[in-house]
Formats: structure tokens, sequence, C-alpha cells
């Protein structure tokens, strides 16, 4: 294997390892408030959540800048609007307006789902083949 495509393989990677982690996050985040978890409890899990997610999606906007993708712009966009999304979450939680959250937490899992399944899924296909 030519060492580019070593780097493409290693890439991927890592990336579905984040996703893991980041998708073990929000289960849990659903977990607890369907559990009833107190709101520090949850307020951590989000904090969690927060900084894991926008250390992946450095990763994975470096990722992009590096390949040239084509998709950057919107790719990019979508992680600005989960982020907003998640800390709309982890605002009302601290506002004690925790009545949503559970609908929120559920929404946002289909939601990174479907990211990690598109978006996600062009961005690995781009790196492979190493266009």
């Amino acid at each position: 294997m030519f060492p580019i495509e070593e780097f493409n393989v290693k890439a991927n990677d890592d990336t579905d390892r984040e996703h893991e982690v980041q998708l073990e996050l929000l289960q849990e985040l659903c977990l607890a408030l369907e559990s009833g978890a107190k709101a520090t409890t949850v307020h951590q899990i989000l904090c969690n959540l927060i900084d894991f997610s926008e250390a992946h999606f450095m990763s994975e906007e470096l990722l992009m800048r590096m390949k040239s993708y084509d998709d950057y712009e919107e790719h990019q966009d979508n992680h600005t609007q989960i982020l907003d999304m998640l800390r709309d979450m982890a605002a009302r939680n601290i506002a004690g307006d925790s009545a949503l959250l559970k609908q929120s937490a559920r929404d946002m899992l289909g939601f990174i789902k479907q990211h990690i399944a598109t978006r996600d899924k062009r961005l690995a296909d781009h790196v492979r083949l190493g266009l």
C-alpha cells in the first residue's frame, strides 16, 4: 500500500471510531433524559457531547480541507447546525426548561445518524477513493 492510501484508510478508521463515541454520548444523553436524571447529570453529558463534537468536527473539517473536498461548506454548515442545536439544548437544560429535551435528544440522535449515513459517507468515499 502506498503512504497516501494508508493515510486514507487510517483517516476513515479514525473518523468511524469518533462517530461511535459521538453516538454513544448521544445515546447516554437520551437514556439519562428518559430515566429522569438530574439536570446536573444531563448538563455534564451535554458538555461532554459538545466538547467531543467540536473536536470531531474540527478534525473532519481539516481532513476535508486537506482533500480539497467539494462539499466542504455545506458539510461545515451541517456541523454548525448540530453544535447550535446541542448548545441550545444545554441552555434549555440550565434554564430548567427540560420539557422538550427528551424529544430534542432523540431528534438529534436521528439527525446525526442521518448526517453520518449521508454526508460523512460521501466524505469517506471521497477520501477512500483518493479523489
